[in-house]
Order: structure tokens, then C-alpha cells, then sequence
């Protein structure tokens, strides 16, 4: 395979997730493996937006467990309402958290971390894995992240639940 390169001109949020989009389903269209598909979907969205974590909690039993990720250690496993990724996984809603410190049970993996979105990626329903980005700056996810990230959710969902 040869170097994956993503080619981004836009300087405002909204045009570099636009450009980054068509890109990103490139790079994973026709891929089939799950983990190999979380493990590039993390790559890329680390790559070109520089999050301080970008990473997967997958669902197994009563707890999300940790999946394929790029940034620094994190928790393993999360049970059910536990945290913002345990809230997104039990509300079935993306979770943006603009100081996480204000977030009732939130879950310090990092104590880095001052803001967060966690996207669920739901098949007919079900929470299968949840998105979760973080960020060492206070309110760094907003409405833009929101839809962006969502539609990267629901394109990973058609890949690899179908």
C-alpha cells in the first residue's frame, strides 16, 4: 500500500471536514475488516484535524470496550452511562462536552483532556461502538464537529455493520 496522504486547503473548520470527507470515503471504501477500518478512520481524523485522542469504544456486553485509537493511553473498559462515552451509548446521542471537569461523572483517562465528543455509531437502533475525540483546549467541539462527525459515524456504520 502506498503513503496515504490527505490534501486539505481550507483554513475554517467546516470547509477542511468538507474536504476531508470525499477523502476519508476513499480511504476506506471497500475495506471490510473492522478493526483495520476503526484503526484508519482514527489515523485519518487524528491526522488531519490533530486531536489530542481520536479513538473507538466498541460495544461488548454491558461495557464499551477500547478499540483501535491514536493519542496517548486510555481507559479500557467503560460500563453502560458511565462518563461521555457511556452517556452517548445509553442516550444514543452525540455528546459534546465543552469543559469536561463540568461533566457530571466524567472519566479522567487523560488528565489532559479538557473537552469532548463522543459520536454513537447505531445500526437499527443499537449502539454498536462510539466515537470519542478529545482536545487539551476548553470548547473545542461545536455544532460543525457535530454534523461532520456524525457523518463520518453513519459512513462506518454502512462499512462495517451492513
Amino acid at each position: 500500500m502506498s503513503e496515504v496522504n490527505f490534501y486539505i486547503n481550507s483554513k475554517d473548520k467546516a470547509g477542511i471536514y468538507k474536504e476531508f470527507l470525499p477523502q476519508f470515503h476513499a480511504l476506506l471504501t471497500g475495506e471490510t475488516e473492522e478493526v483495520s477500518i476503526l484503526a484508519n478512520a482514527a489515523a485519518a481524523l487524528h491526522q488531519v484535524f490533530d486531536f489530542f485522542w481520536v479513538g473507538f469504544y466498541l460495544v461488548k456486553d454491558d461495557r464499551l470496550i477500547l478499540g483501535p485509537f491514536q493519542g496517548s493511553v486510555a481507559c479500557s473498559i467503560i460500563k453502560y452511562g458511565k462518563g461521555v462515552c457511556g452517556t452517548a451509548w445509553k442516550e444514543q446521542q452525540t455528546q459534546v462536552v465543552p469543559d469536561v471537569e463540568q461533566f457530571p461523572g466524567h472519566i479522567a483517562c487523560s488528565s489532559l483532556s479538557r473537552s469532548e465528543i463522543v459520536v454513537p455509531l447505531i445500526k437499527e437502533g443499537e449502539v454498536k461502538a462510539v466515537l470519542d475525540i478529545d482536545s487539551k483546549e476548553i470548547a473545542s467541539f461545536d455544532e460543525t464537529d457535530r454534523l461532520y462527525l456524525e457523518q463520518v459515524a453513519d459512513f462506518l456504520v454502512k462499512l462495517i455493520y451492513q
